[in-house]
Order: C-alpha cells, then sequence, then structure tokens
C-alpha cells in the first residue's frame, strides 16, 4: 500500500512540476516576429487599447540574414559587434544607433543590430530626444562584441545607457529578437 502512495505522490509531483515548467517557459520567451510585408518591423507592447508599436523606419534584413547573423561568428577581416536593445520602459521610441558618426542603424525596443567594422577602436553613439549615450567598442578581426543598450521610459523623458556583456550569457535573449539592420564598415 505504501508502495502505491509513493508511486502516486511522485507522478503527480512529475505531473505538478512539468505543468509549472511549461507555464513559466512561455513567460520567459517571446515569440519571434516577421517583419511586415513592406519590410517595416514593428515591436508591439502592452495590451488592447494600451497598445504601443514602434517601428523602424525602413525596410530590416530577410529572415535568412537574421538567421545567418544569429550564428554569432565572427568574420575575418572585420571586428564584429552586435547590438542588443533591451527593453523594459523604453517601448515607444526608435534610437538610430551610429560608429563615428555614419552608418546609422535605428533600433526598436527587443531588437539587434549586427556591425562589421574594421579592426581597431569605434565610437558607438545612441542618439534620442537631443541626447546622445557613447559607448567606445576595440577589437581585432574575427572579435565577436555584444553590447545592451538599455533602455528606461520616464515622465520627464528617456535615458539610455550601454553595457558590455559575454555572448554566453545574453545569447538566448540575442535569439529572441529580430535582427533590424546590418552594417558593413570595414576599410
Amino acid at each position: 500500500m505504501n508502495n502505491i502512495h509513493s508511486l502516486a505522490r511522485r507522478t503527480l509531483t512529475v505531473g505538478f512540476a512539468t505543468v509549472a515548467l511549461v507555464q513559466l517557459g512561455g513567460c520567459v520567451t517571446h515569440p519571434l516576429h516577421s517583419a511586415n510585408p513592406d519590410g517595416i518591423y514593428c515591436h508591439g507592447s502592452g495590451r488592447s487599447y494600451l497598445r504601443t508599436q514602434t517601428c523602424t523606419p525602413g525596410p530590416v534584413p530577410s529572415a535568412e540574414v537574421d538567421a545567418e547573423a544569429k550564428r554569432f561568428e565572427g568574420t575575418a577581416d572585420a571586428l564584429t559587434v552586435f547590438v542588443l536593445r533591451r527593453s523594459w520602459g523604453d517601448a515607444s521610441v526608435v534610437v538610430p544607433v551610429t560608429v563615428q558618426g555614419a552608418a546609422d542603424a535605428p533600433t526598436v525596443p527587443e531588437s539587434l543590430v549586427r556591425m562589421r567594422l574594421a579592426p581597431g577602436k569605434h565610437k558607438l553613439s545612441a542618439k534620442w530626444d537631443g541626447r546622445t549615450a557613447d559607448f567606445e567598442v576595440e577589437g581585432k578581426a574575427g572579435d565577436v562584441r555584444v553590447l545592451e543598450l538599455n533602455g528606461m521610459g520616464w515622465a520627464w523623458g528617456n535615458t539610455f545607457k550601454w553595457q558590455a556583456v559575454r555572448l554566453d550569457e545574453v545569447r538566448d535573449r540575442l535569439l529572441a529578437t529580430r535582427l533590424v539592420a546590418d552594417v558593413r564598415q570595414v576599410r
């Protein structure tokens, strides 16, 4: 009799644990949305009447380029920099990212930019509402760097800051984003 109760208890425990993990999995992952037929990508946040959509000003790279970029490999002739736009409270702002003031790559929340740059040192800038946040990144050909652009929206305006992160620590978050720009600036 004890064996039957023990088996039933174990089965129930495993069943409840499985249901809980499946439910949590839905909270952690976000479905990757495809671009609109015109190539524009929009990130939506909020629910029903409070829903906000922030869209790229132009077409984004194809799904094939998105998949290729998400192998997160470097190239023999370039420093590869991935910019992960994190969203917490900045859902309504398009923030362009530039390298030395050129190669404009507009970002939206939960998006990804791949930049293949000449080896060396580069200044990346994020610009919004007349403000700028700069970050210096350095590397040699074949190197891969990952930067997060973290935003926060307040009643008095938005703020953004850069943070260097390790690829292995943010790989899942990177995979859950959409590639919105693929910049190649190798001289």
